[in-house]
């Protein structure tokens, strides 16, 4: 699918256009946004703008001198964008493809931030005279979103952290998965908002001549280091929760095998007692005492009652 938007009035507009494209339609466009193009598609657009669109290898390198390049006056930018699938947070690679007169994106995955941003345009809230605000104004959205998100983990991470201290008795496998989960999602924000940091910098270094792209990569960088300090506190807040919570199950492990050892202890010495009286011999005195029996019992009785005084003394128990 390739989407079309113009430059009208210092707004930017999606075009409705009636499929197939043509050739107008590509060269009109001040933004062509390709998602899950199909081969047709990409030839067309490559027709008209040789070398502008990556190979879909080259998009998932990691290497910097493959995600951000110059070619002539094209300036590529491979950023990664925050999804989610399944319940998860996962990443996807948008390559940019940023030319004098066009701006040129190409994604494998329906992304929220392209949603709101086609929606902002469809409201004339988004305010562009060339492509390289429309591109500034796609990494605004995205850290906006990166904020979000981060401000909703950091939320269910208070949740979980209330259970996890204050709820010591109960059951903490669940608060142990939710900790994973939490773990994960930041792990993938945070690789967003390194990735973000990288792609704004490449940036900066090539747009020097506007002055007002330039500042708004600038605070789109002070935001980033502001949310990377916050992700930063939210991890090692994860992994304090998750070794509290390991701590107090182990906690309560070990106070049941010490009431296990502490009960073998107890019942050791009737246990001996009872063994010896429990043997065959024909010469063993007590056998025929009248009160050999109840002297048995008591001595087994004595035997337990003994060790468990001595703990309770020493505040084993």
């Amino acid at each position: 699918m390739i989407r079309t938007f113009i430059l009208e009035s210092g707004k930017l507009r999606e075009q409705e256009l009636a499929q197939p494209l043509t050739s107008s339609d590509l060269r009109t466009a001040s933004w062509l946004d390709l998602q899950e193009a199909d081969d047709s598609e990409r030839a067309l657009v490559e027709y008209h703008y040789p070398e502008s669109l990556p190979d879909a290898r080259e998009v998932e390198e990691i290497e910097s001198s493959a995600r951000y390049f110059v070619d002539g006056d094209d300036v590529h930018v491979h950023s990664l964008f925050l999804y989610q699938s399944e319940g998860r947070f996962r990443t996807a690679t948008v390559a940019f493809t940023l030319q004098p007169n066009r701006l040129i994106s190409i994604r494998d995955v329906d992304l929220p931030d392209f949603r709101l941003t086609r929606l902002r345009a469809r409201r004339g809230w988004i305010e562009a005279a060339s492509p390289l605000q429309i591109m500034t104004a796609l990494f605004e959205q995205k850290v906006d979103n990166l904020a979000d998100q981060l401000e909703d983990l950091h939320r269910d991470l208070e949740e979980v952290s209330i259970e996890v201290l204050e709820k010591r008795e109960a059951d903490l496998g669940e608060q142990l998965d939710r900790l994973a989960k939490l773990e994960d999602s930041n792990g993938q924000i945070r690789l967003c908002l390194m990735d973000t940091q990288r792609s704004v910098s490449f940036l900066l270094r090539h747009i020097r001549e506007h002055k007002r792209e330039l500042n708004t990569c600038r605070e789109v960088l002070r935001d980033l280091d502001t949310l990377m300090a916050h992700a930063t506190f939210v991890f090692e807040k994860i992994n304090f929760l998750l070794n509290a919570a390991q701590g107090f199950i182990n906690i309560r492990q070990n106070q049941i095998i010490k009431i296990f050892s502490i009960a073998a202890v107890v019942f050791l010495p009737p246990t001996l007692v009872g063994t010896v009286y429990g043997m065959n011999f024909h010469r063993m005195p007590e056998l025929d005492w009248v009160f050999g029996y109840p002297m048995a019992l008591g001595l087994m009785v004595i035997s337990a009652i003994s060790p468990y005084l001595f703990f309770k003394h020493k505040g084993w128990l």
